[in-house]
């Protein structure tokens, strides 16, 4: 015997099964590698009947034989099953244990049935050496299987004698016929023949101990037939319900619970749930198959990281492959089952590709977005139209996204990447949109500041000048600044296509914004008004029309500069009154100069006269006929800031009157005309007298230059500035000493020039002449509003005589008069 037949206990003889024997079997024969080419052959026979010695003849197997020195007796325990050598194809050989056995006692019928069975269910070949009562037995059981499997069951007539088997195989088929009729059958099977349950055949087999060349030659001529028994025409060609080899241990084993419990045994239920398990099983391997796969690891690990091109077709060929070993290994399962599985198999693949699949689709949005971003922003640059490089790029866009898809889709999944595009296009609009209002903010912003610098400036100008045309000149300006922003903008809003409703709103906008400029500098520069008013006046008042500094000789009108200058600042207090961008007149200006210039003189005569005072109309916070959002500064507020101005620029009025009553004080140095009046008639005796003596005239005359003398060297002008009381104790304690001084340099110089005749031949005697000291008097104009006189300060003087005349002089200057009474300064 062939020792590959891997002989193997499947059931014990307390009917344990030996599922890690049976597996072992499976494992070592490769059993699980044949799919439906296989056939499983079982022997039935009573005990000690040779059945063990045929197998081991028929299929070169090693099944334990009985001893025939020690009689009959039981050698086989249970179920042996073996690999039948050389037997194609794949064939498996089951040797049971011998019915009728002395050994089982009262049990026997029981295991008898309960093998049979699983003989009848697993086998496609069933040999039984001739035994009627076991045939009744196979009969009996064989109405536990709900729908059979088509068993083929080979009669082996041992022993034959010279009877023909012509003869016998007749009488053999006609006493199963009658053993067949008499089997009680259920209901659905009273009229079902033998036919459609089994296959009969019969041989015959000579002595093995007497005719044992005979029985091998029979024998040999009988294996003959187990070659290619599953094909059409073979022992077993038309046999039903075959459990695929990878599930007949599976199989076995359950169907083997299933009598142990003594339940009917429903074949094709239990083909069914041999299929279902199996095809799980293998679904399952395939499916951890799957998730360890090096090429599929790498592709996930590589879709993490960002787009993979090729990724559908990869993934494809991955399931394709994990699916067609699935169909190679479930092929003989039931189809129905199968199909089930395979659909589970693939639908579980798929849910383990889809998240990648879609991070993959994420990732292509991601691409195809910032793409988008970079070939607007290009586009821009190089100066296209806004929304025509949006649909440009936009359609560049989705066109790269599609082509991604294309490349991502997978054979075996039916995926909509439709969500995913949209949320694209979602995402392009938005991004678009916030480039559109950006550029568009950006736009209007480069716009309002062209309007700030063309109009602050301006406008603050305007504002300083305040003049009775302010706001028309304001108007103009800024009409003239707005239409040429809007004329920019919209031609540089075209490429935008924006519809009319929004690029009208813009531009109103625009309007508004250089509206609110010059109402803003408006209001800025109502915070100023004050000091430019003062200023005004300032201006006014102190400079006359040829806008050279005034010099109060008091000759001036000065209530009638004070008018003016007050005029001029009120004028500007009513330009700033509020904002008169309407081109609506108003009597602001009116008001004003009522209340505040004519009504003060009025307001004073009406008192004057004892008249109730009149109504004020700067006693409120509007003015009439004017908006309160256009009021700048409220006519309570003009009457208190005129009231503050009033009072500031007091000073520089009284101030300019100070300087004129000075300025008189010191240019006036004759008396009165009625004492001159008086000095003519009363002194007329002594005029004359002067006249008849020119004597006297000439003594005045030394009198009047000496007296000038005193007066400059005494500054009797500037030590009278400090007051009268002042000026006199200064002057009395100088008096004296300026005297003595004048005197002793008279008396030197008078000795120097007699020395100098002495040594000098005189030529001729010639007169001499006294120069006088003439003052200087000045106006400081560096103070408009006042004059200061400063005469020079004389510390000391000197009088001398020469050949031109006498020189009287000073440190700080020097007078000399000439022969004909010409007075020089130096």
């Amino acid at each position: 015997m062939d020792d590959d037949c891997c002989s193997t206990q499947l059931l014990d003889g307390d009917g344990t099964f030996n599922v890690e024997g049976l597996d072992r079997f499976v494992s070592t024969t490769k059993l699980s590698d044949c799919g439906l080419s296989y056939a499983v052959v079982a022997i039935m026979g009573p005990q000690s009947s040779g059945k063990s010695t045929l197998m081991n003849h028929l299929f070169h197997t090693n099944f334990r034989e009985m001893d025939a020195f020690r009689g009959r007796g039981q050698t086989t325990k249970g179920i042996w099953m073996a690999k039948c050598v050389g037997i194609e194809p794949f064939t498996l050989g089951m040797d049971l244990e011998g019915t009728d056995g002395r050994e089982r006692g009262e049990d026997d019928t029981t295991f008898e049935k309960q093998s049979a069975l699983f003989a009848l269910a697993v086998a496609d070949i069933v040999i039984i050496n001739i035994n009627k009562p076991l045939l009744k037995t196979v009969f009996q059981v064989m109405m536990r299987l709900f729908s059979p499997r088509k068993t083929t069951l080979l009669f082996v007539i041992r022993d034959k004698t010279k009877t023909p088997l012509e003869y016998l195989e007749p009488i053999l088929r006609e006493d199963v016929q009658k053993i067949w009729d008499s089997v009680p059958k259920p209901q659905a099977h009273q009229d079902t023949p033998l036919s459609e349950f089994f296959n009969v055949e019969v041989t015959a087999l000579s002595s093995f101990e007497e005719k044992e060349q005979q029985f091998k030659e029979q024998v040999a001529q009988l294996r003959e037939r187990f070659f290619h028994s599953i094909s059409p025409g073979g022992l077993a060609g038309d046999r039903r319900g075959v459990v695929p080899a990878s599930a007949f241990a599976f199989s076995a084993l359950q169907i083997w619970k299933i009598i142990k419990e003594n339940k009917d045994l429903d074949l094709p239920a239990h083909k069914v749930m041999v299929a279902t398990v199996r095809c799980e099983e293998i679904g399952n391997e395939k499916l951890r198959d799957l998730k360890s796969d090096e090429g599929w690891l790498e592709l996930e690990e590589a879709v993490e990281a960002g787009p993979v091109s090729g990724f559908g077709k990869t993934v494809s060929s991955i399931l394709e492959r994990c699916l067609s070993e699935y169909d190679m290994e479930a092929t003989y399962f039931e189809e129905g089952v199968r199909n089930a599985k395979r659909e589970q198999l693939e639908t579980k693949a798929l849910d383990l590709v889809h998240p990648v699949y879609v991070t993959l689709l994420g990732h292509l949005r991601s691409k195809a977005l910032e793409d988008f971003k970079s070939r607007l922003e290009q586009s821009l640059s190089r100066g296209d139209g806004f929304a025509a490089s949006v649909r440009a790029c936009t359609e560049s866009s989705l066109v790269e996204f599609d082509k991604g898809f294309k490349d991502a889709s997978i054979k075996q999944a039916n995926w909509d990447a439709s969500k995913v595009r949209e949320k694209l296009h979602r995402d392009i609009d938005t991004h678009a949109s916030s480039v559109c209002s950006a550029k568009l903010s950006e736009m209007t912003a480069k716009y309002e500041n062209k309007l700030t610098e063309a109009l602050s400036h301006p406008v603050e100008s305007l504002f300083e000048s305040g003049e009775k045309d302010t706001w028309v000149s304001i108007r103009k300006l800024l009409k003239r600044e707005t239409d040429a922003a809007v004329a920019e903008y919209s031609t540089a809003v075209v490429g935008f296509e924006l519809d009319e409703a929004t690029v009208d709103a813009q531009v109103q906008n625009l309007r508004d914004f250089a509206r609110n400029v010059v109402e803003k500098k408006a209001r800025e520069d109502a915070g100023k008004v004050l000091i430019r008013m003062k200023d005004r006046f300032s201006t006014v008042f102190n400079h006359d029309n040829d806008s050279m500094p005034r010099v109060w000789t008091g000759k001036e009108d000065i209530r009638a500069i004070t008018k003016d200058a007050r005029s001029a600042s009120l004028k500007l207090l009513s330009v700033m009154a509020a904002v008169r961008l309407d081109e609506k007149p108003d009597k602001i200006e009116n008001v004003l100069v009522s209340s505040l210039m004519d009504g003060a003189i009025t307001t004073q005569s009406s008192q004057n006269r004892g008249v109730g005072p009149t109504t004020d109309p700067l006693a409120s916070s509007s003015w009439e006929e004017v908006p309160p959002k256009n009021t700048v500064i409220t006519p309570v507020q003009c009457k208190s800031l005129w009231r503050q101005f009033k009072s500031e620029t007091e000073y520089t009025v009284t101030q300019a009157i100070s300087a004129q009553e000075a300025h008189k004080r010191n240019n006036n140095w004759l008396p009165p005309p009625w004492a001159i009046a008086a000095m003519l008639i009363l002194g007329f005796n002594e005029f004359m007298l002067l006249l008849k003596n020119p004597l006297y005239l000439m003594v005045l005359f030394v009198g009047y230059l000496l007296s000038k003398a005193l007066w400059v060297q005494l500054d009797v002008a500037g030590e009278f500035r400090h007051g009268p009381v002042a000026g006199l104790l200064s002057i009395s304690s100088r008096f004296l000493p300026t005297i003595m001084n004048l005197l002793k340099r008279l008396a030197e110089e008078a000795q120097g020039q007699g020395q100098q005749q002495q040594h000098q031949t005189p030529t001729a005697q010639k007169p001499y002449t006294v120069d006088s000291h003439s003052f200087k008097h000045e106006s400081s104009s560096s103070n408009p509003t006042s004059t200061v006189i400063s005469d020079s300060s004389v510390s000391s003087s000197n009088v001398s005589y020469s050949d031109s005349g006498m020189e009287y002089s000073s440190p700080s200057q020097m007078h000399r008069r000439s022969s004909k009474g010409e007075v020089e300064q130096s």
